[in-house]
């Protein structure tokens, strides 16, 4: 019972641990330096604990499966002319009193597509490779839409495209692109491993459970140690969900029209909130990256949603 428990409320569970953790860990009687180093550690334990965990699914992903298809059209359209049209407004209305909430929203609609979407397309029994191949575009697209148009939102200068653009890609690509390469390495010339690997049906879940306590932690003290009023909070708070429900509903709806509902809504919804607070930070204001912070609990309380209801559909269908 308690396991069928844990694992039918796995993300909610990760998440409460996650908060819970750093809340906890912030009240401890620690010196200031072994505070610091659980921080380092954490920096370190995250993204390995990603790298492994989309090594795995993408043990999953044949390189043919990854291809571009009409649907990603209309997705990138979506977020390329809602972003463009964000900037445009902050430039033409620099000191509007809705400055913040609309940079609120033009850092959810860029932000690419979280790397582990993979991991949760595949436990809804969607297809891994086509969620896959966007994440890879919107990456791209992103990386060169951003240096291009961002300066028209910000008072910053200097922001030269090359520049930005490599620091873009550094961001984003090599968490993505080399655990990619070495599962096709693994399919290919250790097959015996390949084999093994996919038999663990969802080791690539729990591992991405793990990665979201983490994350969750890092999102609960980037919102704690943030000098913002509870009306910025509140309205923060407010645009980030109209952002991320807007965006799980065209999905699925654009989606449907091409034979991948639930996919196009995992493509368009689900996001890399870490990318979102670094740009945020990076390029526009601090109060701003929070916009990701609460990204990343209604994405996840979406996914929460979706996979309980498919764990009720298989129940009946068994």
């Amino acid at each position: 019972m308690l396991l069928r428990f844990i694992k039918n409320w796995t993300l909610p569970i990760s998440m409460t641990t996650g908060a819970l953790a750093y809340l906890i860990g912030r009240e401890l009687p620690l010196a200031g330096d072994m505070k610091a180093e659980i921080i380092r550690d954490i920096e370190v334990l995250q993204p390995a604990l990603l790298f492994c965990m989309l090594f795995v699914t993408f043990c999953k992903v044949a390189p043919t499966d990854l291809k571009p298809r009409r649907l990603h059209l209309w997705l990138l359209l979506i977020q390329c002319v809602f972003f463009v049209l964000s900037c445009l407004l902050l430039h033409l209305f620099p000191q509007t009193e809705y400055r913040l909430m609309i940079e609120t929203f033009l850092l959810v609609i860029i932000c690419p597509t979280a790397t582990a979407c993979a991991v949760v397309t595949t436990k809804l029994g969607g297809d891994a490779g086509m969620t896959t191949s966007y994440t890879i575009l919107i990456c791209l697209i992103a990386a060169i839409m951003i240096p291009v148009f961002l300066p028209l939102a910000t008072a910053r200068h200097g922001m030269d495209f090359l520049p930005t653009l490599l620091l873009i890609t550094r961001h984003v690509f090599p968490l993505l692109l080399a655990p990619l390469f070495l599962a096709w390495a693994v399919r290919y010339f250790l097959p015996k491993l390949h084999q093994t690997i996919l038999k663990q049906k969802d080791l690539g879940f729990y591992m991405w459970a793990v990665a979201l306590a983490l994350a969750i932690a890092v999102t609960v003290r980037a919102l704690c140690n943030s000098n913002i009023g509870i009306g910025d909070m509140t309205g923060i708070a407010i645009v980030s969900l109209i952002g991320c429900i807007m965006q799980f509903w065209l999905g699925k709806k654009i989606g449907a029209h091409y034979g991948f509902r639930l996919e196009g809504g995992q493509a368009l919804g689900q996001k890399n909130t870490i990318f979102a607070i670094w740009l945020g930070y990076t390029f526009l204001s601090p109060i701003s990256a929070t916009a990701g912070g609460f990204y990343s609990i209604w994405h996840n309380l979406v996914n929460t949603y979706q996979l309980n209801k498919a764990n009720r559909a298989n129940k009946t269908n068994k």
